[in-house]
């Protein structure tokens, strides 16, 4: 399958090759440990870390030994990442507090055959809980959230690469090359926004024009964002592209309370 299926004046290679300058370094913290999640959506999942990018997992009657990685991106808060040989079209991230035992899962899924109109990717949510599903987890539970809409901010992801995001409503927002080889590019795709806790957002995007997505964590304390590009690149190969950015933000637009957008 061609990567350009949109009218796109670029393509995935031009960009996403030096975008892990500003990411934050994987973490050596769960080797060893075993973790036990279920899922609000009925699934569960046992992951046990043998190596800092191996981890062997089951889920129902599924599982395997695949690739993995885990970065803390806050005070004993992860961003675990899993691509599966058997699955190569799907990637499975986790966001986990080990203090409060809450989760968030994203599987992205690149869809094959006609998918229309709409972006190749999809993305699957559900909250859960660390541990023993019979003890309530502490502090906030993962949800949909409007905290960035009308944020204006910049995402350097290195020396020569910075990208301004217009979060336009919940459904859409506004990327722009400011610096970089895709200086002047712009565009509008889908994207979607979890609050995981106080200054803490997963930020999901579903390009059009190419078959790429995102699973973002950002940490406002820090200023910092961590995750990957999930992409089907010029070669027809997945690429699952560690990332990282800083944030700065710009600005804030307030809407009177009759015009609020989607």
């Amino acid at each position: 399958m061609s990567q350009r299926e949109g009218e796109t004046n670029y393509k995935y290679e031009d960009y996403a090759s030096e975008m892990a300058f500003h990411r934050l370094n994987q973490s050596e913290a769960l080797v060893s440990q075993a973790f036990r999640i279920t899922l609000e959506s009925s699934a569960s999942f046992v992951l046990e870390f043998v190596e800092r990018n191996k981890v062997i997992w089951k889920s129902g009657d599924k599982g395997g030994t695949d690739w993995c990685e885990a970065v803390e991106v806050a005070p004993q808060n992860y961003f675990i990442d899993m691509t599966f040989t058997s699955e190569p079209r799907q990637s499975q991230t986790f966001i986990v507090n080990t203090v409060t035992r809450r989760v968030l899962s994203i599987l992205t899924i690149m869809r094959e055959g006609d998918v229309g109109r709409e972006p190749r990717a999809v993305h699957q949510f559900s909250p859960g809980v660390l541990g023993d599903p019979a003890i309530p987890p502490t502090g906030r539970k993962p949800a949909p959230t409007r905290d960035l809409v009308g944020l204006r901010a910049l995402y350097t992801y290195n020396p020569n690469q910075c990208f301004e995001h217009v979060y336009l409503n919940t459904q859409r927002y506004v990327w722009h090359c400011v610096v970089g080889p895709l200086r002047g590019e712009a565009d509008v795709d889908f994207h979607t926004d979890y609050k995981f806790d106080d200054n803490q957002y997963i930020f999901c995007f579903r390009e059009f024009g190419l078959p790429v997505s995102t699973v973002f964590f950002h940490n406002w304390d820090q200023m910092r964002e961590t995750g990957k590009f999930f992409a089907i690149g010029e070669d027809g190969a997945i690429a699952n592209t560690p990332a990282g950015a800083i944030i700065e933000k710009l600005s804030m637009t307030f809407y009177p309370s009759d015009k609020q957008p989607a």
